[in-house]
């Protein structure tokens, strides 16, 4: 009779992906703050050493877990960024898939992050060090106004658009919204997903001038169009 083969699922993790789930289990339901490397080395059943193979320390893990448990964003903007498949797509239809993404990345990311508020050196001295590992949360920001900018050159943009501060009206509602949805009875109150994305994307593509006043709008870069 043949040996059967071990069921794989049955096969412990690597150690490296045991600390970035652990990690992301207890920056969700204690915090930041208090997700040490020992605690999360200790939910992951290895030791504080072994966690040190694997990364510098905790703010690194911390950006792991929001590059590869947390619903993808950078990804798609680096993309874009690039150009691939951006004109395969209106800029609304890429704008909308930004604001889908965007809006389940805070919405997951948020509660990881909010304990560092309630500490503002702990909060200063993870600031230096994302910033130090090249990221943080202006990124995202810094590359949809890379990506608008470039839609801006190709002619898909209006003349005089300023893409900084369309990316910054776009992100920051997706954020709003993810602080909403953290407060008693947003989450009841709010849209469907869907219908946010849609809605804010419309909005700041047309702008809230009346029709009259849209020559006058156009030339002051307040959205692009």
């Amino acid at each position: 009779m043949p040996t059967r083969s071990p069921d794989s699922s049955a096969r412990p993790r690597p150690t490296r992906e045991r600390i970035l789930d652990a990690a992301e289990e207890r920056m969700r339901t204690i915090g930041l703050a208090r997700a040490t490397t020992k605690e999360i080395a200790r939910a992951a059943a290895c030791s504080e050493a072994a966690l040190y193979k694997h990364f510098s320390g905790k703010e690194e893990i911390f950006v792991h877990v929001l590059k590869e448990r947390l619903p993808p964003l950078n990804p798609l903007l680096d993309e874009l960024g690039a150009g691939e498949a951006s004109a395969a797509r209106t800029v609304e239809q890429n704008l909308i898939e930004i604001a889908r993404r965007a809006a389940r990345f805070y919405e997951h990311s948020l509660p990881i992050a909010a304990s560092l508020f309630a500490e503002p050196t702990l909060l200063r001295r993870h600031d230096e060090a994302m910033r130090s590992l090249g990221t943080g949360p202006h990124k995202p920001v810094e590359a949809l106004a890379g990506y608008l900018r470039a839609e801006l050159a190709a002619g898909r943009v209006r003349p005089g658009a300023d893409p900084e501060a369309a990316a910054a009206l776009l992100l920051g509602a997706c954020s709003q919204r993810a602080i909403l949805l953290s407060i008693g009875g947003g989450a009841e109150a709010s849209q469907p997903l869907e219908d946010f994305a849609a809605d804010i994307v419309r909005t700041l593509l047309a702008g809230i001038a009346p029709v009259g006043d849209a020559a006058s709008s156009a030339g002051d870069g307040t959205a692009p169009n």
